[in-house]
């Protein structure tokens, strides 16, 4: 039954599901609805598909996570970078709006969808750790940058192209001369009002009595008027006559069962974008839910998280919808909103489906501008130039390769951004640990503690010469041990008994027993006894399985001072200031 309750969190929770979650659920789900469907609309668009398909993928995802997600408040559907990822990775397949590019957009949502299941079904949640925070940072900058660009050609109702910064900006200025300044007008106007109501709406209706808690939601729910008013103003004044473009008709009723082509050629074509878009997205999802379910003192399962995040991506593709994910914004509101279960997210479907059923004759007047306003206003959160100076200021590498994730996706595409991210956080990460800190301790007179002799002042004693490890051995920094014992050697000539200080060690794979083996034969051959501290006991455990432990010169200390004690026995110690 535990096995089952893993697969299917809801089983965790709808036992015990009461009317006043359901009462709390219902108001998070209204005020989420409102917020989602201009969201998806406007994420349609940017991805390049017809706005319906942002809508599917705003119904059957968020009821599947509702059964198969762990967060109780994360908010399933379309998101930027995701629409923005899946616009790069469909461009050289088929143009924009075509029936191959939707094709090609369900596929990327159940190829997402199967891989991010099996991740989750193999628990490789922990393959999200390979991208550090820098680097998404950095991409998720450069990525919200970006898409404010692309938006531009819809404010100004002009025809522009690109698939980074470099050629928007250059597509955006040879085009400039054809704006439609009937779009410019609404596309401004729409734009002006929602960054108007981000940085006042709130403080005003605070002043007018509003509850702090009601006054945010209000504020973050601005988008909806800003979509009425100028479907209003299009249909009165007719402003498709006059050049500007309109969402046009959306299909009316729920989504219909959809497969995906079964082109081999395409499936392989697309892969590596459908990983991309995995990743990045299941690492927005965590990172959002974790930080929501904290605040709760609520966990969230990351391995279960893929499964949730897996089958509502299959289910958004087969039901004619596009890769989603757990958004940022939507799962904020959600939870000040009083969400307390996945529930919400079913009920915020039941939303969704009527908004297809009914609104869609309504949706077919809004301007194409107004959704490329809620989107700049939307992706400028993403937008985060600060961090470089925070992280210059704290890690150069790390700055280097934020740095490099910026630019790369700023001047190439979303994809080189992010492959060069991956590849710098591992290449870091394998340059760091392959260089271990180490240092030569001696003891704190009169305790029992033990210190870098460059920092503190300790005791030492001239033929007992004790080496703090601080990083775990694996074939990566195998030789740099090697080197750095037989360094120490041979600048200690009255050397007789070296200690590797062991705490920092939490692995020891058989590269580095291969090292530690050959370490304890030269020094062997060296007149030096080699011996160990502080061992922790997983490692141990391993190392008794060889015979490393029969060969090794000297003993295995439980603790620093205790070899101190025993190696020391009659020697005079003498006092070193650092």
């Amino acid at each position: 039954m535990n096995l089952i309750k893993r697969y299917l969190p809801i089983l965790q929770w709808a036992p015990r599901y009461d009317r006043d979650q359901a009462t709390s659920d219902l108001v998070a789900a209204v005020i989420v609805t409102v917020m989602l469907i201009p969201q998806s609309l406007a994420y349609a668009l940017l991805a390049g598909l017809p706005a319906h398909v942002g809508l599917y993928a705003s119904i059957l995802p968020l009821v599947i996570y509702a059964v198969f997600g762990t967060s109780r408040t994360l908010s399933v559907g379309p998101v930027a970078v995701a629409s923005l990822m899946t616009a790069a990775a469909l461009a050289p397949i088929a143009e924009a709006g075509t029936a191959a590019y939707v094709a090609g957009a369900v596929l990327l949502a159940v190829m997402s969808g199967l891989m991010l299941t099996l991740m989750g079904v193999l628990r490789l949640g922990f393959l999200a750790n390979f991208l550090s925070h820098p680097v998404i940072s950095g991409f998720i900058t450069a990525s919200g940058i970006v898409i404010a660009a692309s938006q531009f050609k819809h404010i100004f109702g002009i025809q522009a192209s690109g698939h980074n910064l470099v050629e928007i900006a250059e597509s955006l200025l040879t085009s400039l001369a054809t704006t439609n300044f009937y779009t410019l007008a609404i596309g401004l106007g729409a734009l002006i009002f929602l960054v108007a109501a981000r940085k006042h709406l709130k403080p005003l209706l605070m002043r007018l009595g509003v509850k702090p808690r009601l006054a945010d939601i209000l504020t973050k729910t601005a988008p909806i008027l800003s979509v009425l008013v100028t479907t209003l103003v299009a249909w009165y004044f007719q402003l498709d006559q006059k050049g500007v473009r309109l969402v046009g008709e959306v299909p009316s009723g729920l989504p219909e069962f959809t497969m995906p082509p079964m082109d081999t050629g395409l499936w392989s074509q697309l892969a590596v974008s459908a990983l991309l878009i995995s990743i990045v997205g299941f690492v927005e999802s965590v990172s959002v839910g974790q930080t929501l379910a904290a605040k709760r003192r609520q966990r969230i399962d990351p391995d279960q998280e893929l499964i949730g995040l897996g089958t509502a991506n299959l289910g958004s593709g087969f039901s004619g919808g596009m890769p989603v994910t757990g958004g940022f914004s939507r799962s904020v509101v959600n939870f000040d909103a009083g969400a307390e279960t996945p529930a919400a997210g079913a009920y915020t479907a039941v939303g969704i489906a009527l908004a297809t059923l009914f609104l869609t004759p309504a949706i077919a007047w809004l301007p194409q501008a107004t959704l490329a306003a809620t989107i700049i206003v939307a992706v400028s959160t993403l937008i985060d130039l600060p961090a470089l100076s925070r992280t210059w200021r704290y890690s150069r590498t790390d700055f280097g390769a934020m740095l490099a994730t910026i630019l790369l996706t700023l001047v190439h595409s979303v994809e080189a951004g992010i492959i060069a991210g991956v590849a710098l956080s591992i290449g870091l990460f394998l340059y760091r640990t392959s260089r271990p800190h180490s240092a030569v301790v001696g003891r704190v007179p009169g305790t029992e503690h033990f210190r870098n002799v460059l920092r503190h002042d300790v005791q030492l004693c001239p033929k007992v010469t004790f080496l703090r490890v601080d990083e775990s051995l694996y074939f990566a920094n195998a030789r740099f041990l090697e080197e750095t014992v037989m360094d120490l050697v041979t600048r200690e000539p009255e050397l007789r008994d070296l200690v590797l200080v062991c705490p920092a060690v939490n692995l020891i794979d058989a590269s580095a027993l291969e090292s530690l083996e050959a370490i304890n034969e030269r020094l062997n051959d060296a007149g030096v006894r080699l011996h160990l501290s502080e061992v922790k006991g997983p490692v141990m455990d391993r190392l008794r399985g060889t015979e490393f432990l029969a060969h090794l010169g000297g003993q295995v200390f439980l603790s620093t001072f205790d070899a101190w004690t025993t190696l020391t026995n009659h020697r005079q110690p003498v006092a070193q200031t650092a």
